[in-house]
């Protein structure tokens, strides 16, 4: 990592990337999609694709928990924090393309829905990758069902119990992380196992509760098939900021940036801030990716 990207993530670390760490939900957070207007927009297009959500069967061999303790019950991590060997961050392209990831944390006050920021995606057919938690499913299965089904949209990885990546347990903004190898082994292939029955193929993406790992817990990432995906803009500050904020940071993107931002928090400002930075974007001649489309 050179001295200039430690020192914007550092930066954005600033930032809460927890996504479930903002009011509880309500029964209203996750309202069907048949409920409130889209947030209103022009149709001008990103860059849909018509390529099928779930992507195609990884050719990495199936490795199993007890593989996983063997190879890594005993590393010494050394590095913790949003960087390690394997990590993408930004994407390969000198394209003026952005990535749009959005994540969905699930577990108390992390559930919700924001309609309002979907449908505006897909009034201006802009294409994103969504990173889906296990317990956010389980609180949504119609919603998950329709967003899965969408070629608009991607789904990745986004673990089993929300938890930063660390083989020792190391926390981040107040949530444990994982204990062990096989601890990491489970909060990815847990999802992973639900991803692939729910969609017919593996996610190719991950990304960890709070975007934290350590260097041995994203070896093992890449050990069970799947690119751990960080990020280069903090979008919304873990849901945090208003919409202005969030309009102010997406709308400063540069090409080949990861985005990150949430969509299980209605209340908050992202739905606001993406619908008036992504016009902006687009005036300026930005075109908008799914992680498929840009990584191989």
């Amino acid at each position: 990592m050179t001295p200039s990207r430690r020192a914007v993530m550092a930066a954005m670390a600033g930032g809460m990337l927890v996504g479930c760490a903002g009011p509880k939900s309500t029964t209203n957070d996750r309202t069907s999609e048949s409920g409130p207007p889209p947030v209103p927009g022009s149709t001008v297009a990103g860059t849909p694709t018509s390529t099928p959500s779930a992507t195609a069967p990884t050719t990495t061999p199936a490795v199993t928990r007890a593989e996983i303790v063997a190879r890594y019950g005993h590393a010494v991590p050394h590095s913790w924090g949003f960087d390690a060997p394997g990590v993408v961050h930004e994407l390969p392209t000198r394209k003026p393309s952005i990535a749009l990831t959005f994540d969905a944390c699930g577990g108390p006050g992390g559930s919700g829905y924001d309609q309002a920021l979907i449908d505006f995606l897909r009034k201006r057919e802009v294409p994103a990758t969504l990173f889906i938690n296990s317990r956010w499913i389980d609180a949504n299965p119609a919603i998950f069902r329709r967003l899965s089904a969408e070629p608009l949209f991607e789904i990745a990885n986004h673990g089993t119990r929300h938890r930063p990546l660390s083989v020792t347990g190391r926390s981040a903004y107040g949530i444990p992380g994982t204990r062990s190898a096989a601890e990491v082994y489970d909060e990815i292939a847990g999802n992973r196992a639900k991803l692939t029955r729910l969609l017919g193929a593996p996610p190719r993406w991950f990304r960890s509760g709070t975007a934290y790992c350590d260097d041995v817990a994203a070896r093992i990432v890449t050990d069970l098939g799947e690119t751990f995906v960080s990020f280069s803009v903090n979008g919304d500050g873990g849901a945090t900021f208003t919409p202005e904020q969030v309009r102010t940071t997406v709308a400063a993107a540069q090409g080949g940036s990861i985005v990150l931002c949430h969509m299980n928090h209605p209340k908050g400002g992202t739905a606001r801030g993406i619908a008036a930075a992504v016009p902006h974007l687009l005036a300026n001649g930005h075109s908008f990716v799914r992680l498929s489309d840009a990584l191989h």
